[in-house]
């Protein structure tokens, strides 16, 4: 069976066209495989925790709509942590990776939805970063001097940023699979 690279390069649109077959037989399979690496590895990274705890996120799902939180709770660490491991070995891609880019998409929408605040601390918190002491550097009260405000911005940036990177990493999956160094490929001869 033949390879067909999931993204073709026209050996005439490359910088360098002598090294089309490079690109083909080695670059982008690997390319390819070291991202699904990193999206599968991720997902298990961030989900272990909660498989450890699989009820610890109950509240955070039924304020989603999720009920029973109960359920919804190990569910979701169950994605993360088996769609994690089957998008990074390559086995199952398609499927893992759909269940876990709509479970990433879900958090996309949270981190829109539910934004951080303006303010990390209260004002009573705010009067004691002035007032000094020994608890705070000089570098923390300049920092937090406004109440934490841009650093919640950042953080929410961040969470956005991230939630947006990793659900399309998984959706990409989704929609070509493991590719060529893939479980899928050796087992089934295609991509699952």
């Amino acid at each position: 069976m033949a390879y067909t690279p999931v993204f073709e390069n026209e050996r005439k649109d490359l910088i360098i066209p002598a090294l089309g077959g490079f690109y083909e037989k080695a670059a982008q399979p690997m390319a390819w495989s070291i991202f699904r690496l990193a999206v599968g590895g991720m997902l298990v990274v961030e989900g272990w925790p909660k498989l450890m705890a699989p009820l610890a996120q109950v509240g955070f799902v039924e304020n989603l709509g999720f009920y029973p939180g109960w359920l919804w709770s190990p569910v979701l660490a169950l994605i993360q942590v088996v769609g994690g491991i089957l998008i990074a070995v390559g086995l199952f891609t398609r499927p893992a990776a759909l269940a876990s880019g709509v479970m990433l998409a879900i958090t996309l929408w949270y981190h829109f939805a539910h934004p951080y605040g303006d303010a990390l601390l209260t004002q009573a918190g705010i009067d004691a970063l002035k007032a000094g002491g020994e608890y705070f550097t000089p570098t923390g009260v300049a920092r937090l001097a406004d109440g934490g405000a841009k650093f919640l911005h950042q953080v929410q940036e961040k969470a956005e940023q991230d939630s947006l990177f990793w659900t399309g990493g998984a959706f990409l999956f989704a929609a070509f699979g493991g590719g060529y160094l893939s479980l899928d490929r050796l087992l089934f001869k295609k991509q699952f």
